[in-house]
């Protein structure tokens, strides 16, 4: 494999492709993110999002292609003409660099928030539990739950969970942070807050890819808005050109449906 791979860019998506089984989920995606931008990726169910979101991590190694991110190739290495898999403690520290906050929580229970948010600073010895712990506060008052670091998830309501997770998933400050339909598992009352928190991040310049069905909030906080169908992108572009003045017949469609 011959590949010339852009450090400046902070993510780099080639010719992706993944099946399982005789399904194929992606079918040859390329995407371009600069550092800084907030890229929303839309769909239909079924349509390769959250597929395409976990190939960026390597919990999904794609079938064909590559991610880079900041010029380095994510879960594989070059041999000769040949990509190989990396081992689990070369591919896990390449994640400490990217950020993931699933659709559901993922908290430990039997940790309070603070705890919570302080577990990868200890796992990847960044800072010993006490200096952890004060940061895991700090990045607590960041999502608004400064005063809630001694509660356990089950004393938390849906929305401040989902915040508790976004901040454990800042805690390695990632160049990079991943959103799977974070606000999906929500009553629609705590989506708000969650979404809130996530335009501060967008503020702050930090490097998002999000995927979506909150067209609305899409809209406001995306550079780049992109529509996948079928394992393919259909349609990307500034917001206000697909969401408001798509192109693509199969586009239309699916907002027609969704606004």
């Amino acid at each position: 494999m011959t590949t010339t791979l852009d450090t400046a860019v902070a993510l780099e998506i080639r010719n992706a492709h993944k099946s399982f089984g005789p399904r194929e989920v992606l079918k040859g995606i390329d995407l371009t993110v600069l550092p800084g931008d907030v890229v929303v990726i839309l769909g239909p169910s079924g349509s390769g999002k959250s597929t395409l979101l976990r190939t960026i991590n390597h919990l999904e190694r794609p079938d064909l292609g590559y991610v880079a991110v900041h010029g380095e190739l994510i879960g594989v290495e070059v041999r000769g003409d040949r990509l190989h898999e990396l081992s689990q403690r070369a591919v896990r520290r390449q994640r400490t660099r990217i950020g993931f906050v699933a659709q559901s929580f993922n908290l430990f229970p039997n940790l309070t928030a603070r705890d919570n948010v302080a577990e990868p600073l200890i796992a990847h010895k960044r800072l010993g539990k006490p200096a952890a712990r004060d940061r895991a506060i700090e990045l607590l008052a960041k999502v608004g739950l400064g005063d809630r670091g001694d509660a356990y998830p089950r004393q938390l309501s849906g929305g401040q969970q989902q915040r508790v997770a976004i901040a454990r998933s800042l805690a390695l400050e990632p160049s990079l942070v991943l959103f799977d339909e974070p606000t999906s598992a929500l009553d629609p009352e705590l989506v708000g807050e969650v979404l809130s928190v996530i335009r501060q991040l967008a503020d702050s310049g930090t490097t998002l890819v999000i995927v979506t069905h909150e067209i609305g909030f899409a809209r406001e906080v995306a550079d780049t808005a992109v529509f996948i169908d079928d394992g393919v992108i259909v349609e990307q572009g500034p917001p206000s050109q697909v969401l408001d003045n798509p192109r693509q017949p199969r586009t239309r469609e699916f907002l027609s449906k969704v606004l």
